[in-house]
């Protein structure tokens, strides 16, 4: 397992302001940053549904996360790029600021998830020409950007101009803005999954910054990641209205160019641990970065932490970890039911300078042993670089809101897999070529759907079941049949159905290629699927939108059907019984008959005996007949 170490991404370009008629204006040098990332810097995964979240006057950008946290390191969203758009897959990061895919004319590229960005097939692309206010390439032609991080990965390439688009829940429509167009990666930038990355810090050249410049989003985004049992999540680009219950920190943007948090104390138990608050704010500060897979805490802190958590936990028992490269913390005796570790393990709280607390589970500090079933791990290290670094697992289930605004982290513990089903909008378009924006529209709150809420769509047939069959090529054996339902537990969540649902019907393998055949069938409850789900399943379907999680390798749609079932009559339903009835029937008098002749023979049989003492009557004498007399 990849271990995540904060990296420090050191600014080789210094990007000066980029003047233009209808282009980002940055007119004035931006300063070097040293954006934090986790090392492997490889998707994250699933789903996000809204509590009570309302639009501002500007629209809002809905995009769905996908998310492999433990296994690469990084959540992932959607974008597109060009016109007409080509997606790419790109690691969500609140520490970068630049955001780059590679491009067809890289030489020096990794293998990734979806195929290079083609400038040339792109209508509205331009590349950004060599200006004072730029690096330009050694032709003098061109502005560039190169990126180095501290493990020696590097990024470099043209500084580039298109159309962005975000997506089927959006109702941002696509924007131009500046993006890098890749000619040389290294490193794990070169080996990762996920096609580049989506930079949201804190720099004129962050998606959030250009998108604030040019009036279309309030500067405000949200993040809300999946939980240890369910991955996914989503994004808002954009301002939301505070939701109830939300805590919130100061964020200091002078404190350092990362989204840092005035953390001032942490309990366990309810107890506090008695630190001195300076601990918390050495070098960088207090960091929340959604590149980091774990949680770095100074020396100090983590040996109090881990002391704590284990006083509360006297039954479990202590562990290796999965590494052995790694002095993991780890205990066993929790159980397999990630919903019963809260009896086990205590709750952790951290306490902000305003006195308000953030509350983590042990899902927000654990994570699951690899090679013991029920055992746990602590997702909290020691940081050699003296700067608490807050990772993904922290915010697992939390909404979480940068509002730049106003300089201030807002958190609200949620269920980020129900939220997204919320934000999600299945009937809108694929992203395409700029239309007017909605100003008005909002996001009002919902409910989830009940069952009496899923009522069958006039017209529409009903579906008894939806097979569809895919292709997965894994680059090792990591895929075996005893991890098919792990997939289709993906796949019931990514459809929004249960996972007894999603049956696999057959599969077959050549080579490092699976070919799986699955069936969506009705509930146990249920004799067809209801109009609604299927729907929604056959749109996800159509539109290629099932994604599965990059663990499991490189993934396609091969084809999908829906079966209609027609409705049965009450003989078509109850023939089996009525027939089986019937010949029990027969059966039954069969034997009943065959029992009554066996008695009336015996009674037959006992009525002509007699003992041979008994009485016999006495025979009359018979004439003789002439042949005898004669004789």
């Amino acid at each position: 397992m990849d271990r995540a170490s904060f990296l420090l991404l050191i600014t080789i370009s210094i990007f000066s302001d980029l003047t233009s008629a209808n282009k980002i204006d940055l007119t004035t040098e931006s300063p070097m940053i040293f954006p934090l990332s986790y090392s492997s810097l490889p998707p994250r995964v699933e789903d996000f549904r809204r509590r009570r979240l309302h639009q501002s006057q500007l629209p809002n950008a809905h995009m769905k996360l996908y998310d492999d946290l433990l296994a690469n390191g990084y959540y992932t969203t959607r974008l597109w790029i060009g016109t007409p758009p080509q997606e790419f897959a790109l690691i969500v990061d609140t520490g970068s600021t630049v955001t780059y895919v590679p491009c067809s004319t890289c030489k020096q590229c990794g293998k990734h998830q979806d195929p290079k960005f083609q400038p040339e097939l792109s209508s509205s692309y331009q590349a950004l020409k060599c200006n004072p206010d730029c690096n330009c390439d050694d032709d003098g032609k061109l502005c560039v950007y190169e990126r180095r991080y501290a493990e020696m990965s590097s990024s470099s390439g043209v500084l580039s101009e298109d159309l962005l688009s975000f997506g089927n829940e959006s109702q941002l429509t696509p924007q131009r803005a500046v993006f890098g167009c890749e000619n040389a990666e290294t490193g794990d930038l070169f080996s990762q999954r996920a096609d580049g990355i989506m930079g949201l810090g804190r720099g004129k050249l962050s998606i959030v910054d250009q998108l604030v410049d040019k009036g279309v989003i309030e500067d405000s985004f949200s993040l809300c990641y999946g939980g240890m049992e369910v991955g996914g999540g989503a994004m808002v680009l954009g301002k939301i209205s505070t939701p109830t219950g939300m805590v919130f920190a100061h964020s200091d943007p002078f404190r350092s160019p990362y989204y840092n948090i005035d953390l001032k104390q942490m309990h366990v138990a309810g107890k506090s641990l008695k630190l001195n608050p300076k601990v918390f704010n050495e070098k960088h500060g207090t960091v929340l970065d959604s590149g980091t897979t774990y949680a770095y805490f100074p020396k100090e802190a983590f040996i109090a932490i881990k002391a704590a958590v284990i006083k509360e936990i006297p039954s479990l028992k202590r562990i290796h970890g999965p590494d052995p490269n790694y002095d993991d913390v780890c205990f066993s005796g929790a159980g397999r039911d990630v919903s019963e570790i809260d009896k086990y393990f205590p709750e952790i709280a951290m306490e902000f300078g305003n006195g308000q607390k953030l509350i983590l589970s042990p899902e927000n500090y654990l994570f699951r042993h690899t090679k013991v079933r029920g055992a746990y791990c602590l997702g909290i290290f020691p940081d050699r670089d003296s700067t608490t670094l807050l990772g993904g697992i922290v915010v697992r289930n939390t909404l979480v809101t940068y509002d730049r605004e106003n300089d201030k982290l807002g958190f609200l513990k949620t269920n980020c897999s129900d939220l997204w089903r919320r934000l999600a909008a299945p009937e809108s378009p694929a992203p395409t070529s700029p239309v007017s924006q909605n100003k008005s529209s909002s996001i009002s709150p919902s409910p989830a759907l009940s069952e009496s809420s899923k009522t069958d769509i006039p017209g529409v047939f009903r579906v008894g079941v939806i097979t569809f069959e895919v292709s997965i090529i894994v680059n090792n054996s990591s895929l075996k049949p005893n991890k098919f339902p792990e997939i289709a537990d993906f796949i019931a969540h990514e459809l929004g159905i249960e996972s007894s649902q999603v049956r696999l019907l057959n599969f077959s393998s050549n080579g490092n290629e699976y070919r799986l055949k699955w069936g969506v069938f009705p509930p146990h409850s249920s004799e067809y699927i209801s109009n609604k789900t299927a729907l929604n399943i056959m749109l996800l379907l159509k539109e290629n939108r099932l994604r599965l999680p990059g663990q499991f390798g490189s993934y396609k749609l091969l084809e999908w059907k829906a079966e209609q079932k027609r409705k049965q009559s009450w003989w078509e339903k109850h023939l089996l019984g009525v027939v089986g009835g019937v010949m029990i029937s027969l059966l039954v008098t069969s034997v009943m008959i065959k029992i009554v002749l066996v008695w009336r023979r015996r009674q037959q049989e006992e009525a002509t005996y007699e003992p041979v003492s008994a009485a016999v009557k006495e025979q009359e004498l018979q004439p003789l007949s002439s042949e005898t007399s004669n004789a």
